[in-house]
């Protein structure tokens, strides 16, 4: 038994190191498949704070729209005037926010992850189908095989949903590439109702949130290892007698010229998609996002390092990657009515969503929270998490006195230290 302690020191760190080798860079793998992880898991029960979080709504004394509002009611405009409905990357929703993907984490991958899609398709709104799924389990559109959760979530969302609202989004990363994922899903018949609609996207995996300049990564079990060794780098850090090894994959080799150049191909084999490019915290964020546009993407996603469902060692989760805020400083300025921005991390209330779009978001996206939701309630819960979004942006919005979420601006937030300024 030791006996030897380090004040101030993070002791239970280098001893957890100390008996469990490289399995301690990682959170807890007894929770896997049954925890989302993101920021600040080294510190459970507190929710870390960052710049947004900080900043304040400021309602003005003058509101000059809400005088114009009031002209063309004739009477005084009230929340309930608010018009939330917005383009999202050339799919028309409902509310400014979108389910975000959650990857090949284990936890969306059964019922779960069906239960979100029917209740976002009966809400119109948007959702990303996450990268990884088809490599690992495959698709299932042959009749002798069982259909994956990529092809369940897109047939339950296409059934809940009404024609002329929402969207799927397909995500492909690398190993997706090689098994032609999109090529599965553009020309099976059960895409056609979103195809003939437009209501089909296909959204490039240039990185993500929980772990910028790394590739996805899942526990897989120990005797599926041999069989995706040939795709993955298969990493066994625990022990012997675990049941289960590290699946990594690659984060993909980009340049701006390689971008360009996928989003054209994009846009040439997938003509009835729109084209949607997910990029990471990166310090070049700016640049990727002005490239990425110009090719002609419908929409850039950009994940703040607050986002993330999935697995990821420590590190990463809380060291690596621009916060939000941050990201959307470096992108500021663009025209939202031009290019459709897209954001994530820790959006699961309406103030941060309306902070977002003050600071330039077209939307934001929904990831832990829709999940959780659903946990709650398999019925209603993220039904009744949309429900409370939509409340709190109308209070919000027409407390600004602004009845349209294009209407934000930065004049509408205001952070409490220089150097937390985003305008």
């Amino acid at each position: 038994m030791s006996v030897l302690s380090a004040p101030g020191f993070p002791e239970r760190q280098v001893r957890a190191r100390a008996r469990t080798a490289a399995g301690s860079v990682f959170p807890d793998n007894a929770r896997y498949g049954a925890t989302l992880f993101g920021q600040g898991q080294d510190a459970p029960g507190a929710q870390a704070m960052d710049a947004i979080d900080h900043a304040r709504l400021v309602p003005p004394v003058f509101v000059p729209l809400r005088a114009e509002k009031m002209f063309d009611l004739g009477r005084e405009p009230l929340a309930g005037d608010v018009d939330l409905s917005t383009t999202i990357g050339g799919l028309r929703s409902t509310l400014p926010v979108y389910v975000s993907a959650f990857g090949s984490t284990a936890v969306a991958n059964g019922d779960l992850g069906v239960a979100v899609a029917g209740q976002a398709g009966a809400a119109g709104v948007p959702m990303v189908i996450g990268e990884n799924i088809v490599p690992v389990s495959g698709y299932g559109r042959m009749a002798d095989e069982e259909q994956s959760s990529l092809l369940r979530r897109l047939t339950e969302y296409t059934k809940m949903a009404a024609d002329d609202l929402g969207g799927v989004i397909v995500q492909q990363s690398t190993e997706d590439a090689d098994a032609e994922v999109w090529n599965l899903v553009y020309s099976d018949p059960a895409s056609e109702p979103l195809l003939a609609t437009g209501r089909l996207a296909f959204e490039l995996k240039v990185g993500q949130g929980a772990k910028p300049g790394i590739g996805g990564m899942t526990l897989i079990p120990r005797e599926r290892a041999a069989h995706l060794s040939a795709q993955y780098d298969i990493l066994d850090i625990y022990d012997a007698a675990d049941a289960s090894v590290l699946r990594s994959a690659t984060p993909g080799t980009f340049t701006a010229e390689i971008l360009r150049q996928q989003i054209r191909l994009m846009r040439n084999n997938y003509p009835r998609c729109r084209v949607w490019v997910k990029l990471p915290p990166a310090r070049d964020v700016a640049d990727a996002a002005e490239v990425a546009w110009a090719a002609g993407a419908d929409a850039v996603t950009i994940d703040g390092a607050e986002a993330g469902t999935g697995w990821a060692p420590h590190g990463f989760l809380d060291h690596v990657g621009l916060p939000l805020a941050e990201c959307l400083r470096r992108v500021a300025g663009r025209d939202r009515h031009e290019h459709s921005l897209l954001v994530s991390g820790r959006c699961w209330e309406g103030t941060r969503v309306v902070k977002c779009l003050a600071l330039g978001a077209s939307a934001a996206g929904l990831g832990r929270a829709a999940l959780v939701a659903a946990d709650e309630n398999a019925d209603h819960g993220l039904t009744n998490l949309l429900a409370a979004f939509d409340l709190e942006l109308r209070l919000l919005i027409s407390a600004l006195g602004k009845y349209r979420t294009t209407d934000l601006a930065t004049e509408d937030i205001w952070f409490p230290a220089d150097n937390e300024r985003t305008r």
